[in-house]
């Protein structure tokens, strides 16, 4: 994206904090259309787990043990594995155990530029099959698919990457947070037409802050809400 991956990391920890999926992920019937269209049965596997799957935005109790043993901070950086030699060993039971845990699907992706490949070491699936997975998991986590618009765009797939954000719109509902960063998400993409319909549904909504409003202005795309 345009955005620093910082930056990009920064906002979707905050989403996590504030706000803190099918046997067969179809991609019209979900809106998906950049997922993989894999069934259960697929090289990108089943949900079925020894521990888990559990969802990191309801079961932080049952993930905890897992965060704590293997997405350590260290693992997190990729700077070396916690219980097995590489950290995409642990990333990848961490994923297996919450497959919708953002974090860890940053990570992933990360690791997978790192070591520029689309299936990193230590990891039993592509980088593309994790995102496929948390989008069947839970296909109403809204962090998720930003996350996957980000690595779609990344892989030089812009208009699924934007098909992604979206299907995120249809599950922020009314929360004007979720907007206001799908809004960053579309500028990021260039897409200045949706980004100023999310900012226009955040205002709407309440949210008070103004950076989008304000990148929307130096590109000449804002207007103000129809009254």
């Amino acid at each position: 994206m345009a955005l620093h991956e910082t930056t990009q990391f920064g906002r979707l920890s905050n989403a996590a904090s504030l706000l803190i999926g099918s046997a067969v992920f179809l991609l019209g019937a979900l809106g998906a259309t950049g997922a993989l269209a894999q069934s259960e049965a697929s090289s990108c596997g089943s949900l079925d787990n020894a521990y888990g799957p559990y969802d990191y935005r309801t079961d932080e109790d049952k993930i905890a043990i897992v965060l704590k043993y293997h997405f350590t901070p260290a693992v997190e950086a990729l700077v070396r594995g916690s219980t097995s030699k590489q950290p995409g060993g642990d990333i990848d039971y961490t994923l297996r155990a919450a497959p919708n845990n953002p974090r860890a699907l940053m990570a992933m992706m990360r690791l997978g530029e790192k070591e520029k490949t689309p299936q990193p070491s230590g990891s039993s699936y592509p980088v593309e099959c994790w995102f496929d997975r948390a989008v069947r998991f839970r296909p109403d986590d809204v962090i998720v698919r930003m996350i996957y618009s980000t690595y779609l765009n990344k892989q030089g797939r812009r208009a699924d990457a934007i098909k992604e954000l979206g299907v995120a719109t249809t599950y922020a509902k009314d929360n004007a947070f979720t907007h206001y960063n799908i809004g960053l998400h579309y500028f990021d993409l260039k897409d200045y037409d949706h980004a100023l319909v999310e900012a226009h549904k955040a205002m709407t909504l309440g949210f008070p802050q103004t950076a989008l409003r304000d990148k929307l202005q130096s590109v000449g795309k804002w207007t103000e809400p129809a009254r």
